[in-house]
């Protein structure tokens, strides 16, 4: 391959892993654009939504309405569509059940005791997904090693778009992760922009007293945010599982990781930055780990990351907070 080559492939690589990223960094900012938490749950509320998947193309399969052994043989875009809505839903209908039990009880508490009750919940999440590996499913690995990493079926056909002789691949995966991602971004932000619900959750973000006080439903703006937030992790983790065929109860850390990086960022707090630091993220990575080494790859993301926020402390597109004293 010729360096110009080269470099147009870490692109695609940057793009698609990117775009995955902001769609979990959107559940983060949203979250803490609202009710100020940093929800460290969400990034295994993302392993769930892969888990959660897997179970459903096992389950069609027992069925026999899945060939798994031979998926990759053709194109299923109606199984793929199906995959984000249900994980989607399920991802967004947890997100809103934690909410409830864990998160509004403690609304008033502290923000450290907020952010300790996060992590608790996200190691609650973790080893549920360790049960969950243990399922007596094929897919599963007939629940002998729930440890394990787990293989996604390959749903889509792996054959490059821009001909076999092309020295770039252009999978259907990346194809897949733009047609999914890109209508998802644009009707949040049509969503937040245009709707009622959408205006009390900005009213809600820039003050929750004075928006109570207009007669705003902050309990439900709140919960819809949670419940938006979830879906677009849910949504996430099936483009994650598809493109990378492999899942595991872990992979929700590294995911969670890269998302919080990419929403501190784009700015914490706005979606806009939230999609930009992921796309950033991607290919920062991607470059990083072609042109320097693997093993140097979260030293230079994290690198980029203090060096921004030293000079825009806000990140990228956030906006600045005026301290009151």
């Amino acid at each position: 391959m010729t360096p110009t080559e080269v470099f147009m492939q870490q692109v695609i690589y940057g793009l698609s892993n990117g775009m995955i990223i902001a769609l979990v960094a959107l559940g983060y900012t949203m979250v803490y654009g609202i009710v100020e938490l940093i929800n460290f749950a969400h990034g295994d509320l993302f392993m769930l939504g892969g888990f959660f998947a897997l179970t459903i193309v096992g389950a069609l399969g027992a069925a026999g309405v899945l060939d798994i052994a031979h998926m990759g043989d053709h194109s299923n875009w109606l199984l793929l569509f199906g995959l984000v809505i249900a994980a989607g839903v399920f991802c967004g209908g947890l997100n809103v059940a934690i909410d409830r039990v864990v998160y509004k009880p403690m609304r008033k508490s502290p923000k450290l005791t907020q952010l300790v009750a996060a992590i608790g919940v996200s190691f609650i999440i973790v080893n549920l997904g360790l049960f969950w590996g243990g399922a007596p499913m094929e897919v599963f690995g007939g629940g002998n090693a729930a440890a394990a990493s787990k293989d996604f079926p390959e749903i889509l056909e792996g054959s490059n778009l821009l001909g076999e002789d092309s020295n770039i691949v252009l999978r259907l995966e990346d194809l897949a992760i733009f047609i999914v991602t890109i209508p998802l971004m644009i009707a949040l932000t049509i969503f937040v922009k245009k709707t009622r619900l959408g205006r009390g959750m900005r009213a809600t973000a820039q003050n929750p007293v004075a928006a109570k006080l207009m007669g705003i439903d902050t309990d439900r703006v709140i919960s819809a945010t949670f419940l938006i937030g979830g879906f677009l992790g849910g949504a996430a983790s099936v483009m994650w599982s598809l493109y990378n065929n492999t899942i595991s109860f872990q992979m929700g850390f590294r995911a969670g990781m890269d998302a919080f990086t990419a929403a501190v960022l784009g700015g914490i707090g706005s979606m806009p930055g939230a999609m930009l630091g992921g796309v950033l993220i991607g290919l920062i990575r991607a470059m990083s780990d072609q042109y320097i080494e693997t093993r140097w790859t979260n030293v230079v993301v994290f690198g980029v990351l203090i060096l921004i926020l030293v000079f825009r402390p806000s990140g990228l597109l956030g906006l600045k907070q005026r301290e009151k004293v």
